[in-house]
């Protein structure tokens, strides 16, 4: 008899991992393979695909058409699709944000309306969050909802808005009151992408993605209906929203797969680069214990900040290997040059590294201002 700790997975989730790899690798021999998938990625067959699988809205509730799976499951089916470039990214922000938020603080109407279209993989959402002077700092935003009769009347200016071009819905962040600190007065509206007064704008960046938009807001008319929550009270529902985007395996293994490229490359006779890949190997399995804490809730409030930023800078510390590995080669135009070009980008996303050492200094350790 075993006198040791067991940490194995069962014999499930060994079966889902499997046949969630199956499902990503068909997904990458139909589609082709996408670095950072989960956010450069728009094949709407595919979204349909992962509905009939049940992967999307594994872990919402059965009584709003979700799977009602433990959030581990999710986990295990994410890393497996972002680790070989599965084109994920049409629901990714409907499953892991929007459908929970409106779970938690919709109106049955708005359950009834948005609900079934994420979960069958036909819709595509976006956030409207940063802006160009508040990114990280959300209690600064300016875009603005007055309302007017039974409308709200929307003027602005969104940036780094990810399938804002390709979104049938924003899930906006705005100001319905300036009155009061800050943080008080956000409210969170559900914008449809093809009403009139919106313009979006691709930005393309080093990499040459697109999947970032600029998107103005001039005089957008939408129903006070689509109000999510408390009007004026929004901010606590997006911190919410933040832990789930921070928190997450996507902030891990968006680049596995130029760790796997390079490493089988990398000359392992060296041992100062077997040491580098050890400490690359450990790495990931100290971000996976984190993510497994965060979504079997044994982390305290705020710790998603300590998750995102360990797991983003080893992201980082990958593509640095990857860029020596590679040498001159890494200059070329290659698609494993361009992660190496891109990963810079992964601590600032979602909230920069310094960001989330504030956090985590406030919120979790309870350090002086």
């Amino acid at each position: 008899m075993s006198t040791g700790l067991e940490f194995a997975f069962s014999s499930e989730l060994v079966a889902l991992r499997e046949r969630a790899r199956r499902v990503a690798e068909q997904g990458v021999a139909d589609h082709g393979v996408h670095f950072d998938c989960w956010l450069n990625s728009h094949v709407p067959e595919f979204s349909k695909v992962l509905a009939a699988e049940g992967f999307i809205g594994m872990t919402w509730p059965t009584e709003f058409g979700g799977g009602g799976r433990p959030a581990i499951e999710r986990v295990i089916m994410a890393e497996e699709m972002i680790s070989v470039g599965a084109p994920i990214g049409g629901s990714w922000f409907a499953d892991r944000q929007m459908g929970p938020t409106l779970i938690a603080y919709g109106t049955a109407d708005q359950q009834a309306e948005y609900l079934p279209g994420m979960l069958s993989g036909d819709t595509t959402w976006c956030i409207g969050m940063s802006e160009p002077d508040s990114g990280s700092d959300l209690a600064s935003l300016k875009t603005s909802a007055v309302r007017h009769g039974d409308e709200f009347i929307i003027n602005g200016q969104k940036i780094w808005t990810s399938y804002a071009a390709l979104a049938d819905y924003c899930y906006l962040i705005c100001r319905t009151s300036a009155e009061g600190p800050p943080h008080r007065g956000i409210s969170e509206v559900i914008v449809p992408m093809d009403t009139p007064g919106i313009e979006v704008r691709p930005i393309k960046d080093a990499v040459r993605n697109s999947h970032f938009c600029e998107v103005f807001f001039t005089d957008v008319r939408v129903p006070v209906a689509n109000l999510v929550g408390v009007e004026g009270n929004a901010f606590k529902q997006t911190m919410v929203q933040l832990e789930h985007e921070r928190g997450g395996i996507d902030r891990l293994v968006s680049n596995r797969m130029v760790f796997e490229y390079a490493k089988s490359l990398a000359d392992t006779h060296d041992r100062l680069v077997r040491d580098e890949i050890a400490s690359l190997e450990i790495g990931y399995r100290i971000g996976r214990l984190l993510v497994y804490r965060e979504v079997l809730k044994q982390a305290p409030r705020g710790f998603s900040a300590a998750t995102k930023a360990f797991c983003t800078e080893h992201e980082q510390r990958v593509a640095n290997f990857a860029g020596r590995v590679l040498g001159a080669d890494a200059m070329l135009d290659t698609p494993w040059s361009l992660n190496i070009v891109y990963a810079p980008s992964y601590t600032i996303m979602g909230g920069t590294s310094d960001i989330m050492r504030n956090i985590i200094g406030d919120r979790v350790l309870g350090l002086p201002r």
